[in-house]
């Protein structure tokens, strides 16, 4: 079953949820995990994009835009509204919403920031995942 993981960030920052967005990434790439990242806006993804190759220095972590047909090789993809085809490891869910296919992976990061809205709309997948008998972890982040 898929293990469901809720990152709680303290900082109310448009960038507090990208940036943890690329560290857990990059954590799940270097333990040889495929990464599936998704967005609910265009928006959302070019800044993802952009943050995964300047997120700190040093930082290269090969990734690619899943547009909706093959996957791509790159062991991160990033996407929103087109289900990934192969990826299975791991799904870093910066949506608003609960993909329909996220049971496809082995871990599921929900990460939620100090925004209330984001606190109103984590707690609704929170008890959508827990309705459906998934065990569910919550890490405080500082």
């Amino acid at each position: 079953m898929t293990r469901v993981d809720f990152y709680i960030l303290k900082k109310d920052d448009h960038a507090a949820r990208p940036l943890f967005a690329c560290r857990l990434t990059e954590k799940a790439f270097r333990q040889g995990h495929r990464v599936f990242i998704n967005v609910d806006t265009d928006e959302q993804l070019r800044q993802l994009d952009d943050m995964l190759w300047v997120f700190r220095d040093g930082s290269f972590l090969p990734h690619a835009v899943f547009d909706g047909s093959a996957d791509a090789p790159e062991p991160i993809l990033l996407g929103h509204g087109a289900e990934p085809q192969s990826c299975s490891d791991v799904l870093v869910n910066l949506s608003t919403r609960v993909p329909t296919w996220f049971g496809r992976f082995d871990r599921v990061a929900e990460l939620v920031d100090g925004n209330e809205a984001q606190r109103a709309s984590a707690r609704e997948r929170y008890l959508f995942y827990k309705d459906r008998g998934y065990t569910l972890n919550t890490h405080d982040i500082a």
